[in-house]
């Protein structure tokens, strides 16, 4: 097996001492076509071209020599490390690192970006990185080939955002573009490139700084979640939402619709938890509502107006689904789109068994419960009000 492989950041500029050292003593090189045509790689060096990493870790792990593998940026940071390291190759490895391609895109704008979600976007996660791109105001998204900055925009339709897109940094080739969403669609874009993805009505820029990677301080004083909203639907209750939002179980990634937004109490407590939200209702007045509990939450998401289930047709696919309104019609048009998860509600019996039939022969396993809560005065433990409600919560099976 290599006797050592030394990962080689390379980041456009010169190569420090230790990698040119490195190179020189190399018997194997693996690296992108660019990494490959550098002059400081031995001629007589066996080169491997670095497509998939795992099938390039294999290849080091079997070759009797010395390896260095080539990677742009910082190679720690969701680079090849992760996979030279894992335990099946055997490998030690040493790391000469460089500048991340994703700190060199920010210093190019001249924005900080410890408060920046960064995403990998590769055609099989690209809707996941898109999502949270709709959920956070500053979003680096690291591309690649099918999953680019004119793919991003054509999945963001209808969400403005402003692109910064860096492209073949730290070569001769480099070119910083800022421009909207909705144009970058129409350029051909250059490989490889980062994609700062900007805008939003999120939580305000702040010039406090920042303890936690990806996150901006507090400046919300509620906590918790599911708590009671002035605007709630009849027979809602903080106590349902907390459950509607328990068998959710949004996280960043997904896309939430949440159907009959009403107060928006569970389409913003979906937002806080890091998901991309489309809040649904056709009452005038709920997107004043749910904008002003999103503002006062820090969080943003996409309210459309509109009446269910016609609506819900143009709107792209979700990963779980909250029905506060509509009955079985509703509920049976979102089971046709095939999201992971739906909650949804009933104020009778024969509503909640209506539902659940639809639900079933959906093919969702479905888990119903009849919820009740009384909300008490602590000084005289006199009931101020009552809600009963059945809860309905289906689950897609897991096809193996």
């Amino acid at each position: 097996m290599a006797d050592r492989v030394t990962v080689i950041g390379w980041d456009g500029s010169p190569l420090t001492s230790a990698a040119r050292s490195a190179l020189s003593a190399a018997t194997l090189v693996a690296g992108a076509a660019h990494h490959l045509a550098l002059p400081e790689v031995p001629p007589t060096a066996e080169r491997v071209r670095l497509g998939s990493p795992g099938l390039a870790a294999r290849r080091i792990a079997g070759h009797r020599g010395t390896a260095v593998v080539l990677a742009d940026g910082d190679p720690g940071f969701f680079g090849v490390v992760r996979t030279l390291r894992a335990p099946e190759h055997g490998l030690e490895v040493e790391v000469v690192p460089a500048v991340s391609s994703v700190a060199a895109a920010f210093a190019r704008a001249g924005m900080p970006w410890d408060d920046a979600q960064v995403v990998v976007a590769h055609p099989r996660t690209l809707r996941r990185a898109v999502n949270v791109c709709r959920a956070h105001p500053k979003v680096a998204v690291l591309t690649s080939p099918g999953a680019g900055p004119a793919e991003l925009a054509l999945l963001l339709d209808g969400v403005h955002r402003t692109f910064v897109v860096c492209e073949e940094l730290g070569t001769d080739r480099e070119q910083v573009s800022v421009l909207t969403s909705d144009k970058a669609a129409d350029h051909s874009w250059r490989d490889p490139n980062v994609v700062i993805v900007i805008g939003g009505a999120g939580q305000a820029p702040t010039a406090e700084p920042g303890w936690l990677l990806g996150q901006t301080p507090a400046h919300s004083a509620e906590r918790g979640w599911a708590r009671t909203r002035p605007g709630a639907g009849e027979g809602e209750s903080g106590l349902l939402h907390a459950a509607q939002l328990a068998r959710l179980g949004p996280r960043t990634g997904d896309l939430v619709w949440d159907i009959g937004t009403g107060s928006g109490g569970v389409a913003v407590d979906a937002a806080a938890l890091g998901a991309a939200v489309i809040a649904v209702d056709a009452d005038p007045a709920a997107r004043d509502r749910v904008t002003a509990a999103a503002r006062t939450r820090g969080v943003q998401l996409q309210f459309v107006d509109g009446r269910a289930p016609h609506v819900l047709e143009n709107l792209p696919e979700p990963d779980v689904v909250r029905v506060g309104g509509g009955g079985a019609e509703v509920v049976a048009a979102v089971a046709d789109r095939r999201p992971g998860r739906i909650v949804s509600h009933a104020s009778t019996r024969d509503e909640a068994e209506a539902i659940g039939r639809v639900l079933t022969e959906h093919g969702y396993d479905v888990e119903c419960a009849l919820l009740q809560s009384v909300d008490l005065d602590p000084r005289t433990w006199a009931e101020q009000d009552r809600s009963v409600v059945f809860l309905l919560a289906a689950q897609r099976p897991v096809t193996r």
